[in-house]
């Protein structure tokens, strides 16, 4: 925890003079979604707040929206603490993936596109693989699609799925080879990529949805193991 909390006083600058509730949820919501505060992590009131210098009530009201996002979970008389999310969570992310990725999609109109931060995104990836960064490959990854998400245009539609995205990586996180998880998605996005770029919307599509079928199937084989061994 210590480690976490000294990150977290780093993070205190992005504060500025308006500390206020969302943009200290904006700064835990990162931070879990990286990883510092892993699945069922008790996060406390006194030492978070004190690495971010906010008052009690500021980051109780970041605590409940973060809450009410899924990404934090209070028990009577323990706590606060960052979600482990179940089989049947992760079959709800990936449902709601398919209908709004597969959908914008389906609905950008005639090309050509605006891919240039798509495009970052697949060779963040990578050069994160080359570097043997797998989590880096995760992170980009998450990258790829929010900018996929990002070509609707839609301010909603991109504050949905920041969501989604970040209760994702709570899924990613008891995950034990993230390379085995990741890896087969960088030419996979790459595909994607390539399908936009030559204006054809139905094989983006199509190899869109069958890219997130089978990373659900991925997923959940591995969750199913690691839950069942926690449990």
């Amino acid at each position: 925890m210590a480690e976490q909390l000294t990150q977290l006083a780093d993070d205190r600058a992005l504060l500025g003079r308006t500390s206020t509730a969302e943009r200290v949820s904006d700064i835990l919501r990162s931070r879990i979604a990286e990883g510092y505060f892993p699945p069922g992590t008790r996060l406390s009131e006194d030492s978070i707040g004190g690495a971010l210098g906010v008052s009690r009530n500021t980051l109780r009201e970041s605590f409940r929206l973060l809450t009410h996002e899924r990404l934090l979970v209070h028990e009577l008389n323990r706590g606060v603490f960052v979600r482990v999310l179940t089989v049947e969570d992760v079959e709800d992310i990936y449902r709601t993936r398919a209908l709004v990725e597969c959908a914008v999609v389906r609905g950008l109109g005639e090309p050509p596109y605006g891919l240039d931060a798509v495009a970052a995104a697949v060779e963040e990836g990578r050069t994160a693989a080359r570097e043997g960064d797998w989590k880096g490959v995760g992170t980009a990854n998450i990258h790829f699609h929010r900018e996929l998400v990002a070509l609707a245009g839609s301010e909603r539609t991109d504050e949905l799925m920041r969501s989604v995205f970040a209760e994702l990586r709570l899924a990613f996180h008891v995950v034990d080879d993230p390379r085995a998880l990741h890896e087969p998605y960088i030419a996979r996005n790459a595909e994607v990529l390539a399908a936009l770029r030559d204006g054809d919307r139905d094989a983006a599509e199509r190899l869109l949805a069958g890219y997130l079928h089978d990373s659900l199937e991925r997923v959940l084989k591995v969750y199913r193991r690691r839950v069942g061994e926690d449990g």
